[in-house]
């Protein structure tokens, strides 16, 4: 905290540099990003998202995240995997969401494999936690990456399972996004020293 000249208190946080151009951005930094999340169903929410931003920006995500969320019934997997192609063809026209066929058409799938591993006794974050080693990794480099071994391993698995849109760069953001990394920068207020990358 700093004070001006007439001592009233000013605080002035440092935040990553992706998070300053729009207060819906600085929020999400701040209250969400980079949080470790363990429970698999928002873990697996964040991933559908995370493949709706492919080709786009994540503020354009973050605009519509309550339209999704209202289209894809909370995002419960047990009801969007019981979505049908007439639901498919209704979402098409929704301007709410983002709408992308085959991204749709991913979630519901995604929601199908979701289950399908839920009856096989194989719990998704626990999966993704064990690849990524149990606790969060820090980025302590400095450097700016767009993907890693950990986030080219975990795409690999995601998609043998059937998952699309995973490729290892939108993996390696859904790692950042849920707090498997953190890769806050070194100035950022919310950076953290743990196990590094």
């Amino acid at each position: 905290m700093r004070f001006s000249k007439n001592l009233k208190p000013m605080t002035t946080k440092l935040r990553c540099a992706w998070a300053e151009s729009d207060p819906l951005l600085r929020d999400y930094h701040d209250k969400e990003w980079g949080r470790p999340v363990h429970d698999s169903r928002e873990m697996w929410e964040t991933l559908m998202l995370e493949g709706f931003q492919a080709g786009l920006s994540w503020l354009i995500v973050l605009r519509k995240r309550e339209g999704f969320r209202k289209a894809f019934h909370g995002f419960d997997p047990v009801k969007v995997a019981r979505m049908t192609a007439s639901d498919v063809e209704r979402l098409m026209q929704d301007p709410e969401i983002i709408r992308a066929r085959a991204k749709i058409e991913a979630t519901i799938t995604g929601a199908q494999i979701f289950l399908a591993m839920k009856r096989e006794g194989e719990d998704f974050a626990k999966l993704i936690w064990g690849m990524a080693g149990g606790k969060p990794m820090v980025n302590t480099t400095g450097a700016v990456y767009t993907r890693t071994a950990l986030s080219e391993e975990i795409s690999k698995a995601l998609k043998k399972k059937g998952f699309k849109f995973v490729g290892p760069v939108i993996v390696y953001a859904w790692l950042q996004a849920v707090g498997i990394v953190e890769d806050h920068s070194s100035q950022c207020f919310r950076k953290s020293i743990k196990k590094k990358l």
